[in-house]
Formats: structure tokens, sequence, C-alpha cells
């Protein structure tokens, strides 16, 4: 990118050498567009908020016309509340160059395959979809987007929906590469940065991210707010997760620094995701923060937010940069929410704490006999639609890179949509709940895509999850959608099976039986010792809702169900080669058990509203062989346990669906349930 001297010796981009008083407008930072034709102006669905740098209106249209004929907003992203879903939010990649304490486990989390991961033309093609219906703002997340090599050509083609209605490209970062990069994502047409940084201490930054970066970051908000001296417009949020204990202390260093900088920190209440370690008495709630700042700055005022902010926004008089406080513990914002989310593995997620998701990626790929999409794929398609119109001589009213699939796309988007609820859950059931780590929503790949894969994280193939959440779809529809997502599990796995019993040399035999027939326990002396871990899965179910209510109050008279149980899996855990006789006694470094209840519609299924208490349990090791049976032992044990603290309430529950889904380490390396990786 061609530069300019600057102030102080710096170089500075083409647009700050422009003009360095003016405010750098939009159409400054318009690049070479891959759209070729440009949107008349009624793909503006508000007038009111229609951007400076909208198209201007066609030769001989007045703009009262233009208001009258004004289409009304996407039914699509309509939900049954009246709410309208004007904002996407895209995660870019799973990956992230930190371990934030609140985000993802320690020891990082099981990554998807590549190929399970949206392609740029399909993360394109998605966007446009969504733009063409509405949406106005789309955001670039992860893991940690900047690490996506070509994540400069995707904001340059995600640019080029201007035309068509988008008018803010934002990006939400840990800060560490941002700076290598922000002038040309500047120039791409990037309009807001949120960037994470929970600690002003260098020392403590590398306790609670794990990784050293405090630098890095403090040199990409120095440079977000250097380019904003000169005009480009960006605006800059600081996100700051408030942990009791553990950076609570910093919350009048972060206000002080609105003092004499324009941005906006906003504080954000510590929430429960996989992995995390959440703990209530870890949370700093809105009210206590707020009462913290005004015991220093009294004249503290509320800012007017605007509809569907999910910040409160006030402000220090005199000060020139504002605070947030995001309240999704305390305080939601449900009644407003405007946002979707798509993970990085093509998954649409109506509500960030919902645990239901459908598998977009899987629908678009159907154009591409179920491939990725990648360039050479996708410039076939666009030139097959740009032929068609040409023949059609009709006036484009939306982008070229729109899925030849479209209307299946939007039906199944529309179908999501409306099933979106009220409000997520409180904050007494959020803590109990199953989701993805943080890290993986804004995403674990899929192995079972279906045309409709509805589904709860890490359960996959299910046809109870599948159905899970189900309200609004047909029973007949449903099933066949639940078959759909059945046969291509059975048809990969018994792929995989026969594709290995054709190679003799690994015909699959019994490991723990002699060839004279009698049992033994297998040698691993000859075995080096690797990082293993696997995971499994149970499930109790009840036969109605008075168990998993009297649970969730932890009214049982036994006391804590959930807490036991996953003492006792634990401790099954490390006691298993004393209840299974060929075992070999291990050193295991590490037991989690999660034990949750859950509640489902499994219209189709011959069950009416499912009634469960999930469990996974992961066991990890560095040792010669696997730790599956400690999974096993764990998640079993545990599912017993929330047997005998509840057979006097529901005599009828039933124990099911014990299986490990995940393994990794030793000779045969990585197997996700359904798919075997090498």
């Amino acid at each position: 990118m061609l530069t300019t001297p600057g102030r102080a010796g710096c170089s500075l981009p083409r647009f700050a050498a422009r003009s360095a008083s003016r405010r750098y407008t939009p159409q400054a930072r318009t690049i070479a567009s891959a759209a070729v034709y440009r949107a008349p102006s009624t793909t503006t669905n508000n007038v009111r908020d229609a951007p400076a740098e909208a198209p201007s209106l066609p030769q001989g249209t007045s703009r009262r016309n233009t208001i009258k004929s004004a289409k009304p907003f996407s039914d699509f992203l309509t939900d049954n509340y009246h709410r309208q879903h004007d904002y996407l939010r895209i995660s870019l990649t799973e990956r992230c160059n930190l371990r934030c304490v609140y985000c993802m486990p320690e020891e990082g989390v099981p990554l998807s395959p590549q190929k399970e991961l949206l392609t740029t033309p399909e993360i394109v093609m998605l966007s446009s979809v969504f733009v063409s219906q509405g949406v106005n703002k789309i955001r670039l997340t992860g893991g940690e987007p900047t690490i996506r090599k070509d994540i400069l050509s995707l904001m340059q083609q995600l640019g080029s929906l201007r035309p068509y209605g988008l008018r803010e490209l934002c990006l939400t970062t840990n800060g560490l590469a941002l700076h290598r990069k922000l002038d040309n994502m500047v120039e791409a047409g990037l309009t807001g940065v949120n960037l994470s940084l929970d600690t002003l201490d260098p020392f403590q930054f590398q306790i609670m991210t794990r990784r050293k970066g405090f630098d890095a970051v403090m040199k990409s908000m120095d440079k977000v707010l250097q380019l904003n001296r000169h005009g480009a417009g960006i605006k800059l949020k600081i996100n700051c997760v408030v942990m009791r204990g553990i950076n609570d202390r910093e919350i009048l260093p972060f206000v002080e620094m609105t003092r004499e900088k324009d941005i906006e920190i906003r504080f954000i209440e510590y929430m429960p995701f996989d992995g995390n370690k959440w703990n209530k008495n870890k949370m700093v709630s809105y009210s206590e923060m707020l009462d913290r700042i005004r015991e220093k700055y009294p004249t503290l005022e509320k800012v007017q937010d605007h509809k569907n902010d999910t910040s409160k926004t006030w402000k220090i008089p005199g000060f020139m940069g504002k605070i947030g406080f995001i309240t999704s513990m305390t305080h939601n914002f449900c009644g407003t929410c405007n946002r979707l989310r798509i993970t990085s593995d093509g998954n649409l997620k109506v509500c960030l704490f919902g645990n239901a998701e459908v598998s977009l990626r899987d629908i678009l790929r159907e154009s591409n006999n179920g491939d990725p999409i990648e360039a050479e794929a996708y410039e076939a398609m666009k030139q097959i639609e740009m032929t068609r119109r040409q023949t059609a001589l009709a006036e484009p009213t939306k982008p070229l890179g729109l899925a030849p699939n479209e209307q299946h796309l939007l039906d199944i988007i529309g179908m999501a949509v409306k099933r979106k609820k009220e409000k997520h859950a409180g904050i007494g059931e959020l803590e109990h709940m199953k989701n993805r780590p943080m890290i993986l929503i804004d995403p674990i790949g899929d192995s079972a895509g279906s045309m409709l894969a509805l589904k709860t994280p890490r359960h996959r193939g299910n046809p109870r999850h599948v159905a899970s959440g189900m309200r609004t779809v047909p029973p007949s529809y449903l099933l066949m959608l639940q078959r759909s997502a059945l046969g291509l599990q059975q048809h990969r796995l018994f792929s995989h099976i026969a594709a290995r019993l054709d190679d003799k040399s690994t015909k699959p035999k019994l490991t723990h039986v002699s060839q004279s027939g009698s049992a033994h326990m297998v040698s691993i002396a000859d075995k080096t010792p690797t990082k293993r871990t696997a995971k499994a899965v149970c499930t109790v179910r009840f036969t109605d809702e008075v168990a998993i209510r009297l649970i969730q109050e932890n009214q049982m008279k036994k006391g804590d169900v959930l807490g036991v149980a996953r003492i006792a899996g634990i401790m099954a855990a490390k006691r298993t080669p004393d209840l299974i006789p060929l075992c070999h006694p291990i050193a295991i470094s590490k037991v989690s058990v999660d034990v949750f209840t859950q509640e489902g519609r499994t219209e189709g299924a011959g069950v009416d509203t499912a009634f469960t208490v999930e469990i996974e349990a992961t066991v990890s090791c560095e040792g010669k062989t696997g730790v599956e049976m400690e999974a096993l032992t764990a998640a079993s044990t545990a599912a017993l346990t929330v047997y005998d603290m509840c057979k006097a309430v529901d005599k009828g529950m039933v124990i099911e669906g014990l299986r490990v889904v995940y393994k990794e380490g030793g000779k045969s390396g990585t197997w996700v349930e359904g798919v075997h990786t090498e």
C-alpha cells in the first residue's frame, strides 16, 4: 500500500495525506469492487438509518417515491417477537494465539478438520444472502480473525457488498497482529474495531491470556487512534471481561483511559462457557461496577443508548471517551437483540447462549456436490449467474455472489430465526447448560452434517438431539432430515470400515484375546508415551419434568445432584483399573466431568418433550495407552449417581447412550464419532 510521510517521521496511509483535518468518509475507503452492478437505493430498508454513502438515486427517481416503494424488512430475518436481525457476526477461524482464562480451556479445544470450515467464497456467499435480506452490519470474529491468512482479501470482497446495503464492516480482535494489517483493512472498508484487553498490567496480561503480547496489543490500540486523528473514522471499543479477584481492581484505571482518548471502554460481566471454569462468585455485576466508578467519579452520567445496543453507556463530563457495560448475566438485552452468528464451521446460532445450531455450510455445498466451494468453483458460479442476468435483461438488485440455492438457505434461516426464544436462560440455568467454548462461538466441527443439522455441540448424529428445539418443522420433514443426517454419518463410517477391511494388514481383531481364545492383558512395554485424551457421553432420561426442576433448584433430598455426580465421575475414572480387570493402571493427568440438565422437543420421534441430564467426561494422560475406559467409567458412574439420587422421584428414568465420542493420541491418531482422521 502506498504511504506518505506523516507527522513525527512516521508513514501514514494514503488517505491521511489527502486530508488531516476532515473526517475520513466511507467513500474515501472504497476499493476496487468485485460487484458488477450498482443496486438501487431501495435496498436500504430503514430510510431514517440510511448511510451517507448510500448509492445515488437513479436518474428521474424522487426521494419521496423511493420512500413509498421501500420494501419491508425481510420476514426471513424477523422472529416471532418482531425482532429484526440486521447484524451478522461471522467467525473466521477456531484458532487463537491467546488462551484467555474466560474464553477457552488451558489445553485449547479440539479443532475441526480444515474441510469442515467455511472457505472464503462460502463466507462471501453467505454474507451476500444475509445482506440481500437487510443485514447492514457484519462483524468478523474468531477465534482470532487476524490470523486467517486471507483476511484482507476476504474483507475486500465483503466491502463490495456496500452498494447493496452493507454499512458497517467491523472486527473483534485481541490486537496482537492488528497493527500490521490495519492500514489495508481500513482501505478495504473497516469501520469499527473491538479490541479485547482485560488488564493494563503486562504481567497480569500474561497470567490472564497464558501468553505474552501486551506491547503488541497496546501498539494496535495506538495505531487505531493515530489513524483516527487523520480521519479514518474507526469506532474503537475496548472489551474488558471483569473477574473478581483477578482484574476487578483495574476498573478505575480503565475508566481513566477515557479522559484523553476517544474510545469506549466496555466492561463485560463474566459469562459461563464450556471449559472456562465459571463461578458465580467470580462475577462482578453491572451495579457493583457502577457503584465503584461513582465513588471516584460522582458526576458520571447516563448516555442515551441506541435501540439495539448491547452496552449500557455512561460518560464522565469532560472526558473524551465513554464507558459501557455489557450485562448479559444480570440485565439481559434480549428484547432488542438483532444479532445472528455464523460459526467458523458454518453453523447458524440465533442466540449466543443457545445450544441449538443449524448448518448453513452443508446446505450451501449442495450446489457443489457436497464439496467445499473454493475460488475456482465460486468464479464459475458467478459467471453462470452473470450470463443468466444478461440473458434475462434484468436489472440486478442483489449481489452477484449469491448462492445458487439461495431460496433453500433462506427457508432454513427463516425457520431457525422463528425458533429464537424471547430471552436466554437465567444465571442459574446458564452455568449448567451445555454450550460451545467461547472460542468456538464468536466458533467443534460436526461429523454428521445434514440439510438441517440442528444439534447440541458434541452430541452429534443422535436423532434426539437433531430434533431438539424443533417447534415449527412438520414431523414428516423432520424425519427426512434425521434420516439424512444419520445416513451421511453411517455412509462415512461404513466407508471407512470397508476400506480398512480391504487392507489385510489392518484387519480388525480383538486385542485382549489371545490366539488360543483366552483373555489376557495387552503388553504396552514397547509403546511410546504420548498425550492422550478421550471423551465419553451418557444420558439419563426422565419420564417427566419433576426431577429436572428439583435438580435445577437444588431441592433433591439427597443434595446437589449435579455436583455429586461430577465428583463421583472423577473418582471413578481414577479407580478404573480396579473395576475393569484388563485395564492398565495409568497416571491420569486430568479428569473433567460436565453434568447439565436439558429439555428438548422431539416431535416425530415418539416423545413430546424429553427431560434429560447430559453427562460428558473428558480424561487426559501422558502415557502408553489410551483413556477411553477411564472416560466411559467416569460418565457411567456419574449417570448411576444421578439415578441413585433421583430414583425416589422418578422410578422410570433410563440411562442410555453411553459411548466414546472423541479420542486423540497414540498410533491411531484422532478419532471423532463417525469419522476417522489420520
